[in-house]
């Protein structure tokens, strides 16, 4: 293998830049030509195709979002469009890919290693949601956005003896919420993995406010509900003036962690090395404390479970 490629697809993670730098810088220390593919599957489809070296990538380790861009492409999950991007890889020279982003990304990977182009993916998304790793690119440094803007909050809360519901990224799942509730002292924590039961939430408000405690911090992952509507129904059940705040996108922002950075070098290296080798149709992996690596095939047909340990931390320590 003398040219790969690298792209980044989906939403975008901080800690992005720094594995496309890892891709580069390992990809010339190894003597590989690298190619970078603008706004993702979509940018490959259009050929928005460059050169990139050392010097391409310099200063990005600490920048978020993602200097390649991202995009979802529909075009691309058809078979017509999967075959289309196959050939303009084979066109530009492209032997293998590695492929920075969430599930739809490492889909796109695995279409594409089946039309005979080997991707490797690395896990960016700040859901920490896909099932091969225990960490993906991007988490760590959400987590600290959200912990940080809560902690803000809860000074205004606290000025106004106030339950504050602060509605946090996550569509389809809690990771991130539980993991907030548990930093910032959350007294409940709302995820889409477990049922949402709002009496009990309410009941427990009420118990802890009278051993002496009167503001309060909620936790809502955003694919459970309407956290402007919970914040109404907690206000009418407890007479506690309550406020809804949607953090939104600010969570994907910004200069990424250490540990963002530092994982995002490691996984963006390892997939370069094991292309340099030949290898593909592979998905970058952190287990137990190691960089490790799946079939792509395999790793698309994992399951990741709840963390009930957690879910039990978050309710112990919440009263």
């Amino acid at each position: 293998m003398k040219t790969i490629a690298v792209l980044t697809s989906g939403g975008d993670a901080p800690g992005m830049n720094a594995a496309i730098r890892a891709v580069v810088r390992t990809a010339v220390s190894l003597g590989l030509k690298v190619k970078g593919i603008k706004h993702g599957y979509d940018g490959l489809l259009k050929e928005e195709i460059i050169d990139l070296n050392a010097r391409s990538v310099s200063d990005i380790i600490s920048r978020g979002g993602t200097v390649l861009y991202t995009s979802r492409s529909k075009e691309f999950k058809t078979d017509e469009g999967v075959k289309k991007a196959a050939e303009i890889c084979k066109k530009h020279g492209i032997e293998g890919i590695v492929t920075i982003g969430g599930d739809g990304t490492f889909m796109g990977a695995k279409c594409l290693s089946e039309q005979g182009i080997p991707c490797v993916g690395v896990p960016a998304t700040i859901d920490n949601d896909i099932a091969s790793t225990e960490y993906t690119i991007g988490f760590d440094t959400a987590l600290n956005t959200a912990a940080e803007m809560i902690d803000k909050i809860r000074d205004t809360s606290q000025s106004h003896d106030r339950c504050s519901v602060v509605e946090v990224m996550g569509h389809k799942a809690g990771y991130m919420a539980l993991q907030i509730a548990i930093a910032v002292g959350a007294v409940d924590v709302l995820v889409p993995e477990l049922p949402v039961d709002l009496k009990a939430i309410i009941e427990h408000i009420k118990t802890v406010r009278k051993s002496g405690k009167s503001h309060f911090i909620v936790v809502v992952a955003e694919g459970v509900g309407d956290s402007h509507e919970i914040a109404r129904i907690i206000e009418l059940e407890t007479g506690l003036e309550s406020r809804a705040t949607v953090l939104g996108h600010v969570q994907r922002g910004g200069s990424p962690t250490v540990r963002d950075r530092v994982r995002a070098t490691q996984m963006g290296s390892a997939a370069v090395h094991l292309l340099n080798k030949d290898i593909g149709n592979r998905v970058i992996s952190y287990k137990q404390g190691k960089i490790v690596d799946f079939d792509i095939f395999e790793a698309h047909e994992m399951t990741k479970t709840f963390d009930d340990g957690m879910v039990e931390l978050a309710k112990e320590t919440a009263i």
